[in-house]
């Protein structure tokens, strides 16, 4: 068998199958992004004051207009404009109904909400914030649901990306599909606070098993050379996705109802993930090589090569993938990622890169009420921005590489945020449009830190990878609505931390090896081998660049 006729069989150009798998794999990913903003919505915070004295004689005045009882029972906040959220007056003021008062009001003494809030149902009609007034001194249990389910995240990335290494890609997404279909639709359910809390964790858990999953199947399954388009055309899933969420939301209003809707396809999902494959490259460098042959030989009858079926053997298999078979017989932990000089520079690297790309991110998505828009046009908004922005990584992964492209998005991203510092507060529009700007180069950064990362590890450690360097990820996602606090100290603040941090990382991103058409690396890297090559060579010492010139064998063609 040829080297033509076995790149041939496994890939068959872009065939039938890669088609379907990439389609399946990248379905969920409308609901991916769902999960990740829900609690703009299902958590939002619609305008609200204290409720009126339950014990007070207003019901009997029935000439005054609700807007005259609010002026006498509810002061006003510190801007002067809207009426305070937090505080209302001990006793009635009846002079401010005068005309033209000046009553001096600054001394009156207040109370806190004894009888509960009351909320505007204009925008909202339930959200966990009207359900369980999670407000004034309780408004920190707000943020802390999206830091839980970004624990939950995190927590994932560990967990999951070590049993994917273990146990396989496929086994740990279709479960991760499960788990979040009903735990998901638990979470509608929930009767408290605490239990809604733990549930989302628990989801939040399984959306990192299956992004990360997801992710390694489709690298592992198409050629070296599209890998940058379906990487870059498969994220626009996530962007669609934002975008079908400030529908649903909007349809919606209900936190219960979206929460069910978000959740529940997942149920049809799980049913057709058994049709996926595992990784050919996963179970031979894992010791099963008849399960390895028998979902190439799927892949070929799939793309319609089944004359191929014969001709690849076992013994092809062994000939082609020795040196990965021989380098995969030691065990591989987390450890390994910082064993060897080269691997730790790539970690601490990309440690780097995702954590600010991640932190920058959540920092504009995650507080979107500020702007002063409607909230489902403001989702939609930034959902809409993606789509330039990813074009433009789509450009710059293909003609200028990976390291070029991570680097430029994460500094101008900074760049932009610091802009927006020196914008006054009056000028809403110009702000928004710069934070839209800043959401588009963290997208774009996001886009090509996946691709990255999953070029740069070798298959033996992949998942293994991903989830420690997510983990960061999602350390910055549990950091970033922390910051929003404070503002409270300096309103500049938060943005000098969100675009330092953007701009800190762009610096080590240039430190990372290039892997611009480049095979996938199968083992660990030595330290006898220079990681500014390229980067990624085996422990028998032989360079991808070398790699690059030999392409057919093995399985480097997916």
């Amino acid at each position: 068998l040829s080297k033509t006729d076995f790149l041939e069989l496994l890939v068959g150009g872009f065939g039938r199958y890669q088609w379907i798998h990439i389609t399946l794999l990248s379905l969920p990913g409308l609901l991916m992004a769902s999960q990740n903003l829900l609690n703009n919505f299902v958590s939002g915070v619609p305008a609200h004051h204290c409720s009126l004295p339950a014990n007070h004689s207003i019901h009997y005045l029935t000439h005054l207009s609700n807007l005259q009882l609010l002026k006498v029972f509810i002061p006003l906040d510190s801007s002067g404009n809207t009426l305070d959220r937090c505080k209302r007056y001990v006793e009635p003021q009846w002079q401010l109904l005068a005309a033209n008062s000046t009553a001096n009001i600054s001394h009156v003494q207040t109370e806190g909400c004894l009888d509960g809030w009351t909320f505007d149902r204009s925008e909202f009609f339930t959200t966990t914030v009207t359900e369980w007034n999670l407000v004034c001194s309780r408004r920190s249990l707000k943020q802390m649901i999206q830091t839980i389910y970004m624990g939950g995240v995190l927590t994932g990335a560990i967990v999951y990306g070590g049993l994917a290494d273990r146990f396989g890609r496929r086994s740990v997404l279709i479960w991760s599909y499960f788990q979040l279909a009903v735990l998901g639709c638990g979470a509608a359910l929930s009767s408290s606070y605490g239990i809604y809390c733990v549930l989302r964790f628990l989801s939040g858990m399984a959306v990192s098993g299956i992004i990360l999953n997801s992710l390694s199947l489709k690298v592992e399954w198409i050629p070296t050379k599209a890998r940058t388009l379906v990487g870059t055309l498969g994220s626009f899933v996530f962007t669609i996705g934002q975008m079908v969420l400030a529908g649903l939301a909007y349809w919606l209003r209900d936190w219960r109802k979206l929460q069910i809707v978000t959740c529940a396809p997942h149920f049809l999902i799980f049913a057709y993930s058994w049709w996926y494959s595992e990784s050919a490259r996963w179970l031979v460098l894992n010791h099963k090589p008849e399960e390895a042959l028998k979902s190439l030989h799927r892949v070929a009858r799939v793309n319609g090569k089944p004359e191929m079926i014969d001709k690849l053997t076992l013994e092809v298999l062994h000939c082609h993938m020795n040196k990965e078979i021989e380098s995969s017989r030691s065990s591989f932990t987390a450890y390994d990622l910082l064993r060897t000089r080269a691997m730790r520079r790539i970690s601490i690297c990309l440690i780097a890169v995702w954590f600010s790309t991640s932190f920058a991110y959540y920092g504009l998505a995650m507080d979107m009420q500020k702007f002063g828009v409607s909230i489902y046009l403001m989702q939609v908004i930034f959902g809409a921005i993606d789509f330039p922005a990813k074009l433009l990584a789509l450009g710059t992964l293909s003609y200028l590489g990976r390291r070029v492209s991570q680097a430029a998005c994460l500094f101008l991203s900074g760049l932009v945020i610091f802009a927006n510092i020196f914008v006054p507060t009056e000028m809403q529009t110009i702000r928004t449009l710069l934070a839209c700007l800043g959401k588009g180069f963290t997208s774009a950064s996001f886009t090509t830190v996946y691709l990255f990362t999953g070029e740069l590890y070798p298959t033996v450690i992949r998942q293994t990878g991903m989830g420690f360097v997510s983990t960061m990820a999602r350390i910055g996602s549990m950091a970033a609505p922390a910051i929003l606090i404070l503002d409270e100290v300096l309103p500049a603040l938060p943005s000098l931390v969100y675009g330092g941090a953007a701009v800190l990382a762009s610096c080590f991103a240039c430190f990372l090896p290039e892997t611009l058409n480049f095979a996938l690396p199968d083992t660990i890297i030595s330290d006898n081998n220079d990681v500014s090559d390229l980067g990624v060579v085996s422990t028998e010492g032989v360079s991808l660049k070398e790699l690059k010139d030999r392409v057919g064998t093995g399985l480097d063609a997916l």
